[in-house]
């Protein structure tokens, strides 16, 4: 007979072998039984770390990973990344200890409660089936794509299960089929496209297993592409825009407000991706394809719950090709052209405009890209190229949430493979993820992480102070971060001049190998377009609320 702990590591590891976790009272039997099992265990120093990197680690690989705490404070310290993973729809498996079956102790919280508050699905062992039901939420995770909790009662860790066998994970795991459009959709989405003078698909992280059949949609409508944020440069075709919404190019939106039928696969459209509603003209057909049951934006004239890889092959079949389609007849010469910047803004400090032209071309080219939340992901969203699916995670955004870039490094190491792994971060949410810096430099073996220090939370000195608001609260005195990375065993670098990145240009024609962090000194003064775009749509709600108040 084995323990409960180790009835469940070992129904896991041939599910999801890869565990980021922080040991405590709950946990330690579990993760005692997972490292003699052989999973390839990630320690963290905050537990809120342990659950964003299984997050990241998933947006990249595309596996199952499990994230491990104890119970009460450890438990709690998880749930801003828990909140984030359920809102994004990423599915991972949450190993945490709980309050005995006894009942709660004067430490304990209603765990149960708090799961079913950020949406997490929520499984508790037995002593009877403890294998069984870890493989049931394992399944749950991948069939529902969410996080899912599995907790594990404390007083049950250590004792002896009497199971002796486990179902068939494939059958945990089966699923209906997949949502297709009916007759009367595909022929009439079909004559939809078939009418198109102009028409452009816009795909979404929804779509990345169907890049393939889209980009053969696309070149037999003549249509032009284009993607979103977490889907950016997914498809290797001719025509196709880069990222779309507030982080493309002047010349990318202008191709897009030209079409006269907008085909979204597998995207959300979100505000930011519809740029506040300017992203779409209002003369044109707005077509969305998801799995959701109903359409995710108000602009939607035509929406249908369908798997997006069966809906595009069916259309494949069903829309007649054309010749010559409206995309080979424009001019894309400046379509990935942005502002370089000047190398220092009105205040002397970095302009990050610069300072991202300049990382575009110093960079590893075979690189993943993870990013925090704050001003600055106008930056690197925008200026660093990717290539192929599920290369640039922003875990945070879901949720709204900032610190949790740092956590994302730490996932991305052991899914990125031989890619250098760049993480974008902000000052104020990098001091909150300061403890996982250990993290970053012990596990990734080629990264950069790049700090747009402004000593601010720039977000906050652009959408209040700009209105007025006082700024006191929005100011972070300077930390000097290039020591900070010394210290714990990086290569730190504190750019000051544009002359100074050559000294990451070194550490990269060196091997790029451990850490070299960036601490970039940029300016508040320079404001990213989507920032632009949110300020304007708060200007015109607030408008719009003064004339009905009149």
């Amino acid at each position: 007979m084995s323990s409960v702990s180790a009835a469940i590591a070992h129904a896991l590891k041939p599910i999801a072998p890869q565990i980021f976790g922080l040991m405590g009272n709950g946990n330690a039997h579990f993760l005692d039984a997972a490292v003699r099992a052989g999973f390839d265990y990630t320690a963290v120093r905050h537990e809120s770390a342990a659950v964003s990197a299984a997050d990241t680690y998933f947006r990249i690989a595309n596996k199952l990973a499990i994230a491990s705490t104890t119970y009460g404070a450890g438990y709690t310290n998880t749930i801003t990344a828990l909140a984030e993973a359920a809102a994004a729809n990423t599915p991972l498996l949450f190993v945490t200890g709980d309050a005995p079956t006894t009942g709660p102790r004067g430490w304990d919280v209603d765990q149960a409660a708090i799961d079913a508050g950020v949406r997490a699905a929520r499984y508790v062992v037995n002593r009877e089936t403890p294998g069984a039901i870890a493989l049931q939420a394992a399944a749950h995770a991948l069939r529902e794509q969410t996080p899912v909790v599995l907790a594990i009662p404390y007083d049950l860790a250590a004792l002896e299960t009497p199971e002796a066998s486990l179902p068939d994970f494939a059958d945990l795991r089966s699923t209906p089929p997949s949502p297709e459009l009916n007759s009367t959709q595909l022929e009439q989405i079909s004559q939809i496209l078939s009418k198109a003078q102009r028409p452009h698909i816009l795909y979404g992280r929804g779509a990345i297993d169907a890049a393939e059949a889209v980009k053969e949609l696309a070149a037999k409508l003549g249509a032009t592409t284009s993607g979103t944020l977490l889907a950016r440069d997914l498809l290797d075709y001719d025509f196709d825009l880069g990222i779309t919404g507030g982080f493309a190019t002047d010349r990318n939106a202008e191709i897009i407000a030209q079409a006269d039928v907008v085909l979204a696969l597998g995207a959300s459209l979100n505000q930011f991706t519809m740029r506040f509603g300017e992203l779409v003209n209002g003369s044109a057909t707005l077509i969305q394809l998801d799995l959701a049951p109903a359409a995710t934006n108000p602009r939607v004239d035509y929406f249908a719950t369908a798997d997006v890889h069966t809906a595009v092959k069916h259309l494949i079949e069903s829309v007649p090709g054309v010749e010559t389609g409206w995309a080979a007849g424009l001019d894309l010469r400046e379509l990935r052209t942005r502002p370089a910047g000047e190398e220092r803004a009105s205040d002397g400090l970095l302009d990050p405009r610069r300072v991202a032209s300049e990382l575009e071309n110093i960079l590893p080219k075979n690189r993943v890209l993870v990013q925090d939340g704050g001003h600055f992901i106008g930056w690197g969203s925008k200026y660093w190229s990717t290539a192929g699916a599920r290369s640039l995670t922003c875990v945070g955004t879901a949720y709204q949430s900032i610190g949790l870039g740092i956590a994302s490094m730490v996932g991305a190491g052991p899914a990125a493979g031989d890619r250098t792994v760049v993480l974008a971060s902000g000052d104020g949410g990098f001091l909150m993820g300061l403890a996982d810096l250990e993290s970053i430099v012990r596990t990734v073996a080629s990264g950069v992480i790049v700090i747009y220090n402004d000593s601010a939370y720039g977000a906050e000195i652009h959408q209040y102070g700009s209105i007025g608001l006082h700024e006191d609260p929005m100011l972070i005195p300077t930390v000097d971060f290039s020591s900070i990375a010394r210290a714990m065993g990086a290569t730190g670098i504190k750019v000051e001049s544009i002359t100074d990145l050559d000294q990451v240009r070194d550490w990269v024609d060196a091997g790029a190998k451990g850490i070299c962090l960036v601490d970039a000194r940029i300016s508040t003064s320079v404001r990213a377009p989507y920032m632009e775009e949110v300020l304007a749509a708060n200007r015109k709600a607030a408008a719009a609320a003064t004339s009905q108040s009149d």
